[in-house]
């Protein structure tokens, strides 16, 4: 089993402590400030408030310490104040923390630039531009993908979660919350059935038959000659982290290579490490025409990046492309330290100790309870990992049994996450450096929690 090649170091103590009720005195009074100047529809999963974080823990401003389950949405792979990248900001900070890159260029937006070039998966001439977001990275990757072809449709798929801009909303399948009365939505966008394996009709359709049925539906509707661009999750985040049948994305790949459609793989959750891999098309060998990133990418800082063909990106204007922020030097310095973090402390060989630990666990846990399990599936790549929650016996999604689990989860001092198009999936996102004894305590708490609803 391969595991960290140097071990991370710890401010804080990475134990879970709860000391009363909470939200805790402090949290309430701020939750009062929040709902005074904070708008409404800004929601927050977990009632309490941060006052440090470090490696797998988060202590809240009333003294407790909960594990953290969920890596601010898979951001701090490297911990909440990794020393590497806290170090690299403070002396960028000292030095200058903004000129705009498209006004003063600076040499740390060329260095990640080349170190996304080299670490993303094809062996052609690349480009890079860096954003802010991951919604930013999308709009981006289907501009040029629009540009460089000509064409206007792009494809996205069941499921898919892209983004709340205004086209990002057109490509997330999902309607509530992220949709519902914010249309009308950019057109040109189609969508097309995803491979699901849990949930399809036919439990025995392979991925290239998937895929097919995928590209049939393409070739009818569409027709390839119309279409830009297919963008995908290659592990589906706000979805219900699906990972689709083997061989489903090679066959859409090798579709768009032979039809001129520009294949986006949107990475913005699954990459840097997250999957067990550098990133999740790695796993069968997929290489992406643009490949968008964010999230991982900083330790926590905001950036985002495309990064893709030479001949795509070369074909845009000069100032077609860019943002004020975008590549802001202290998110650069940020980076280049986190990526650093990631390979000398082997954190894609982390993450999959991380799935034997967990999924060893939790199939273990579905097996005992057996009939009676409200547990439908385990699944997921490294650490990034599900559970899809059904009313026991069927496969009906079980949405009311995953807020329990993570509200019981949570009272116990355990930060977990929802999701899934049913809103019945728990995701498990711990931070790459986790240490076993911590995870597996936040295990434990999850287990009961499990045990207790069904």
């Amino acid at each position: 089993m391969t595991i960290q090649t140097t071990q991370p170091q710890f401010r804080l103590e990475q134990k879970r402590k709860i000391t009363g009720d909470f939200p805790g005195p402090k949290s309430t009074e701020l939750n009062a400030r929040r709902a005074a100047v904070v708008a409404k529809g800004v929601a927050s999963a977990v009632p309490v408030y941060v006052a440090d974080a470090d490696g797998g823990i988060v202590h809240d401003v009333d003294g407790n310490s909960f594990i953290d389950l969920g890596a601010g949405i898979a951001v701090t792979s490297v911990g909440a104040s990794d020393p590497a990248v806290v170090g690299a900001v403070k002396e960028q900070v000292e030095h200058f923390t903004h000129t705009c890159f498209m006004v003063t260029p600076y040499e740390g937006y060329i260095a990640v630039a080349e170190k996304l070039n080299a670490i993303t998966p094809g062996d052609f001439e690349k480009r890079t531009v860096l954003f802010n977001s991951g919604a930013e990275a999308v709009e981006n990757a289907v501009k040029v993908a629009r540009l460089a072809t000509g064409r206007n449709a792009v494809v996205a798929f069941d499921h898919a979660y892209h983004g709340r801009t205004n086209l990002t909303m057109a490509l997330t399948a999902k309607t509530m919350p992220y949709k519902a009365n914010f249309g009308p939505f950019a057109p040109e966008v189609y969508r097309i059935p995803m491979s699901y394996p849990f949930r399809e009709e036919n439990p025995s359709i392979t991925g290239a038959e998937a895929a097919q049925r995928a590209i049939t539906m393409m070739e009818k509707q569409i027709g390839a000659d119309s279409l830009a661009a297919i963008i995908i999750e290659p592990i589906q985040g706000e979805g219900g982290f699906i990972v689709p049948a083997e061989g489903f994305l090679p066959a859409i790949a090798d579709w768009a290579r032979e039809n001129g459609v520009v294949f986006i793989a949107d990475e913005v959750q699954s990459g840097f490490c997250r999957t067990g891999e550098w990133f999740a098309v790695n796993h069968e060998g997929v290489v992406p025409d643009i490949i968008t990133m964010a999230k991982g990418i900083a330790g926590g800082m905001p950036l985002s990046a495309i990064t893709g063909r030479a001949d795509l990106f070369d074909a845009v204007h000069p100032g077609g492309l860019g943002g004020t922020y975008g590549g802001n030097p202290v998110a650069c310095a940020a980076a280049i330290a986190a990526i650093g973090t990631m390979e000398e402390q082997d954190l894609a060989g982390r993450a999959r100790h991380i799935e034997e630990i967990v999924t060893t666990r939790l199939r273990a846990v579905q097996a005992d309870l057996g009939s009676h399990s409200v547990i439908g599936e385990v699944r997921g790549r490294g650490a990034m990992l599900a559970i899809e929650l059904v009313v026991p016996g069927t496969n009906t999604p079980h949405a009311e049994a995953t807020k329990a689990i993570a509200a019981s989860c949570l009272q116990e001092g355990v930060i977990i996450l929802t999701c899934g198009t049913y809103g019945n999936v728990i995701r498990l996102l711990p931070p790459l450096v986790i240490g076993d004894e911590l995870l597996n305590d936040g295990l434990d708490v999850l287990e009961a929690a499990i045990r207790a609803v069904t």
